[in-house]
């Protein structure tokens, strides 16, 4: 027998139903109920209903409601059985639901071996910024809705770790990763890097990691650089891939770090002992006379001669005699990515969406040959080839003995950067070839990603070729604007190639 009620309005609206079922095939059972549920109490009917299957039965989703009533229990603080002291501030909450959120509560709660579980009123200790988001915190659990900012996203963490609350833990996780460049903006990457690397997060860890390897120059900027700790500010140093200038800068940023840090070392000869360790790590052998000597006149190379001048009297000479001291750090030996215009060239193709498909742009460019005498020595001539939409291979034929062979058509979905050395003669020439490959967020340009690739060129190696410069798909997506398109339009692809020798010695 038919459902009463389905009869009824199949008799009053079948045409309307036609058209819903006709315009919105894609959209899910769950849509189409929230739209008859409302068109029935608008209608002034009791209860929603929907079409009942061939059985007659309905299956109802009403959770919502549920999660409204449960967060209306937080809002208007009604019947709950305990209270949570944080920082002075009283916050009323409910047993089962702190213990069903998080299984800290859970034990402390319901476990009778601990004095919480009989009391109404706990206090919990919390550093200040978690005081501060407690309120946020706790109104997750009830509703399961949390506002992220870049100064609440850490003090959250921090608590959904402490109360093993999973999947805040995974929301304020996937914030962090996706606002690295707004935490250094407002001084605050120092802090994520510490915490993250405290507890392991090895996602967020290594996002910042990088962001501050690639973006060193901007990190110095920032008022926190000088929370640096040591182990930290040493893993930066010691890094080959850091980006910067030339090495005098990492010089003055060490400098400027332990300058800093002089005012909480009270013992000078602990001081000084700090002074050699950070001061070992800047590769002099990587100056030129020029910047050495200007370094001499520095006011922290006059305070630590005998710590400083060392290292700048061995690279010295270097450059003069050409003669490497014995036991040198190999580490001080290879150059890191360095950016000032003598290593490096900038590149900015403007207007992107106009460009063809399966297009070429080509730059020239020259580098010093060696790390010695780089201002006034031979160089190498360098010529560059970005494929930013593609690498077409149009369709030819070869020639072979038994005749012809018809080579077909070949696309390459790909974003292609092909280098090539000019009058190689029969040298060979080793070399570290960094790609830097800029972004924007928030109106801060940064570097996004770094592709660094050892090669040695020769005559029977003449060109080396770097396949997926960029994901094709992010660059080339025509739905949405790519994060690697920056400029006032969002049109500029903006990338920067650096070439040095692989070493000293090369």
């Amino acid at each position: 027998m038919a459902c009463t009620r389905c009869t009824r309005d199949n008799k009053k609206s079948s045409s309307i139903l036609l058209v819903i079922i006709i315009s919105v095939p894609a959209l899910s059972p769950g849509w189409v109920y929230t739209q008859a549920q409302e068109e029935f109490l608008e209608a002034g009917e009791d209860t929603p209903h929907v079409q009942c299957d061939q059985e007659h039965g309905q299956q109802i989703d009403n959770s919502h409601t549920v999660l409204q009533k449960i967060a209306q229990l937080y809002a208007e603080r009604l019947l709950s059985d305990i209270t949570l002291d944080v920082g002075g501030r009283l916050f009323p909450a409910h047993r089962l639901i702190l213990c069903a959120s998080s299984n800290v509560f859970q034990v402390m709660l319901m476990n009778p071996s601990w004095s919480e579980a009989q009391e109404s009123l706990i206090s919990l200790q919390e550093e200040p910024p978690c005081q501060e988001v407690f309120g946020d915190f706790l109104r997750y659990l009830y509703t399961g809705r949390v506002h992220l900012t870049h100064e609440m996203a850490l003090p959250l963490l921090r608590l959904a770790d402490k109360y093993n609350v999973r999947d805040l833990l995974r929301l304020c996780t996937k914030y962090l990763c996706g606002h690295v460049v707004t935490a250094a903006s407002f001084g605050q990457l120092v802090s994520w890097l510490h915490y993250t690397r405290l507890c392991y997060h090895g996602d967020i860890m290594a996002t910042c990691q990088d962001f501050a390897i690639w973006n060193f120059e901007r990190l110095a900027r920032s008022p926190d650089f000088h929370l640096l700790d040591l182990e930290l500010l040493v893993a930066l140093l010691s890094n080959s891939s850091l980006v910067v200038r030339d090495e005098t800068t990492v010089f003055y940023c060490a400098a400027e770090w332990l300058q800093a840090q002089e005012e909480k070392v009270e013992d000078n000869q602990e001081f000084r002992h700090l002074v050699c360790e950070v001061m070992s790590h800047v590769r002099f052998f990587m100056m030129s006379a020029k910047h050495l000597a200007a370094l001499l006149l520095h006011p922290f190379t006059s305070r630590f001669k005998e710590i400083i001048t060392e290292g700048m009297r061995l690279a010295m000479n270097f450059q003069s005699q050409r003669s490497l001291p014995q036991n040198c750090p190999p580490s001080a030996l290879i150059p890191r990515l360095y950016t000032a215009e003598v290593w490096s060239v900038h590149w900015t193709l403007e207007n992107f969406p106009l460009l063809p498909a399966y297009g070429v742009s080509t730059l020239m460019f020259s580098t010093p040959a060696s790390l010695v005498d780089m201002e006034a020595g031979p160089t190498y001539d360098w010529v560059l080839e970005l494929y930013p939409k593609g690498v077409c291979f149009k369709r030819f034929y070869l020639l072979i003995v038994q005749g012809t062979l018809e080579m077909p058509e070949h696309v390459y979905k790909t974003v292609r950067l092909s280098l090539t050395l000019k009058d190689i003669a029969d040298k060979i020439v080793r070399v570290n070839v960094g790609i830097l490959i800029f972004s924007s967020q928030d109106g801060h340009e940064y570097i996004h990603k770094v592709i660094k690739k050892p090669f040695v060129f020769s005559n029977d190696s003449r060109m080396l070729n770097i396949d997926d410069l960029i994901p094709y798909d992010e660059l080339n997506h025509r739905t949405f604007t790519s994060p690697y398109l920056i400029g006032p339009a969002g049109d500029s692809l903006k990338i920067q190639i650096i070439i040095t020798p692989s070493s000293i010695t090369s």
